[in-house]
Parts: structure tokens; C-alpha cells; sequence
């Protein structure tokens, strides 16, 4: 009777001392769970509504409701110029003034100020010029346009070749000057997109400047050849003072003009003798 007493005290033991740890082990991972999710829930990073393209977008398109979309986006990083809301974008007192695309976008980017005219502003040149900013047409041709590989938006140095006179009353001599270092194209011939495929022979360019290097440029077109350099993408460099000759392109320096040599005075007095008048030179006395 001892023996099984024994036995099942030793059973009844052993039965609790396992609670006890399934107890304890389910505590213990109850409490895991809970300190990585209040980790998680710590770690949540703060979204704000942002439009976005619905499909991919072209140049002179006009968006419309349907090709836009609203996401989530880190509050953080949300881009310059971003629509937050649907009344931004289609401004509710004139539903029919829709705004046309500027850049070509693909699906899913975020909708900015900068590829999108105002409401009912038409995709033209005027509304890519800012405040302050002119337009004004550059004549080219397969040389003096990069061989065709200009597209708006990029940026080109100018350079004007013409005849000037030299120093000194000396002949003209031809120069080639830089005069507008970086400036950007804003259309090329009648089309201001971007996306073209291959090489355009163009015959006029249309840069975007200020009113007083709009003379500059007037100027120079009239008296000389204007040509145009191609400046890489993301190259923020500024060319300085740049000017060649035919002397300082041969290596030949400058025409040194020779000084004038001072001739010797001579003073003479005239004497009748006769018929005769000779000529007896004295010297100066001033």
C-alpha cells in the first residue's frame, strides 16, 4: 500500500513540475511576442498620400482622373513639387482646365508641378520659361547643331566666329569667342519634347535666356557665325573666357608692329650766291 502511495505522490510530482515548465515556457514566449511586436510597432515609418501616373504618360497628353492613382509614400522622402490630394490636382471650379504632360512618365511615378502645365495651359514653349526667362531661335545646320543630336533640355555653349579689327588700325582678323557658356534648349525646330528617336538635322534651336543676352546672341547672329557645343548631362562646370585666332591657333603669337625709328633733325639755312642758293646745314637749336 506504502509502494503505490509512493508512486502516484512520485507521478503527482513529477505531472506538476511539468506544468509548472509548460506554464512557464508559454509565459516566456508570450512575452518575446510582445516585446517584438511593440518593437515593430515602434519601428513604423509615418506615410503621406501622394498621386501617381496609373499607366505610362507621353508629352502634349492630357491627364485625366483615370490615368492617376493615390499611394502611400514615406512623409520623408516625399519628392519637391507632389500632389497630396485630388483637388490639387483637378482643381474643382473648373473641371474641364485638365493639365497636359511636359515629360514623358512611366507607371507608377509620382505626378510633379514640373512635368505638368497649370490647368488649362497648353503644353508650349511659354510654359516652360521662368520668370524672367525669354526665348529666342539660334539658326543651325548639320554642323553648327551637333550633327542633330540636340534635344530640349539639354544645355550648349555658343560660340560666335566673326571678322574684328585688329589693334592699332591693322586688318581684321577672324576670331572665334565664346559668348554664352550653358544655356538650355527649350524646343528644336517646332517640336519642345523630348522624346525623339535618332538624329534630327534642325534648322533653327529655340534657347530660353535673359532679355540682355537675348541682344548678345541678336548680335552676334547678324555679325558672325554662331555655333553651338553640346554640354554633358549632370556637368555643372562653367567654361571661362574663350578665345582663338588664326595666329594664337597656328602658334604663331601676336604680330609684333614694329616702333618707329626717330629719324636725326637736320637744320639748314638757305644763301643766295648769284643766281645760285645753297642749302649750309647749322645746328638745331631747339
Amino acid at each position: 500500500m506504502r509502494a503505490v502511495f509512493g508512486l502516484v505522490l512520485i507521478v503527482g510530482v513529477a505531472l506538476a513540475g511539468g506544468a509548472v515548465m509548460m506554464a512557464k515556457n508559454y509565459i516566456t514566449a508570450y512575452q518575446t511576442e510582445l516585446a517584438r511586436e511593440r518593437a515593430n510597432r515602434g519601428q513604423v515609418i509615418p506615410t503621406t498620400d501622394v498621386f501617381v501616373a496609373n499607366k505610362p504618360l507621353k508629352y502634349g497628353e492630357r491627364l485625366t482622373k483615370e490615368a492617376v492613382r493615390k499611394v502611400r509614400w514615406p512623409s520623408e522622402s516625399i519628392p519637391e513639387g507632389a500632389f497630396t490630394s485630388l483637388d490639387e490636382l483637378f482643381p474643382p471650379a473648373n473641371p474641364g482646365d485638365l493639365r497636359v504632360v511636359l515629360r514623358t512618365m512611366e507607371k507608377d511615378e509620382a505626378l510633379l508641378t514640373a512635368k505638368l502645365t497649370k490647368p488649362g495651359q497648353g503644353a508650349g514653349i511659354t510654359s516652360q520659361l521662368r520668370r524672367g526667362m525669354r526665348a529666342f531661335a539660334i539658326k543651325v545646320d548639320v554642323s553648327s547643331g551637333v550633327s542633330g543630336f540636340l534635344r530640349p533640355g539639354d544645355r550648349v555653349d555658343v560660340y560666335w566666329t566673326g571678322s574684328v579689327r585688329g589693334q592699332s588700325g591693322g586688318g581684321n582678323q577672324d576670331i572665334t569667342r565664346l559668348i554664352e557658356p550653358s544655356i538650355e534648349l527649350i524646343a528644336v525646330d517646332q517640336s519642345a519634347s523630348s522624346e525623339t528617336n535618332g538624329a534630327t538635322i534642325a534648322r533653327t534651336v529655340t534657347v530660353a535666356v535673359q532679355p540682355g543676352q537675348v541682344a548678345a546672341l541678336a548680335q552676334a547672329q547678324t555679325t558672325g557665325r554662331l555655333s553651338l557645343s553640346l554640354v554633358g548631362a549632370g556637368d555643372d562646370t562653367v567654361a571661362s573666357v574663350i578665345e582663338v585666332n588664326q595666329r594664337s591657333l597656328l602658334g604663331l603669337g601676336e604680330r609684333q608692329t614694329p616702333e618707329p625709328v626717330e629719324q636725326k633733325r637736320v637744320c639748314t639755312i638757305r644763301t643766295r650766291r648769284g643766281a645760285e642758293v645753297v642749302e649750309i646745314p647749322i645746328p638745331c637749336t631747339n
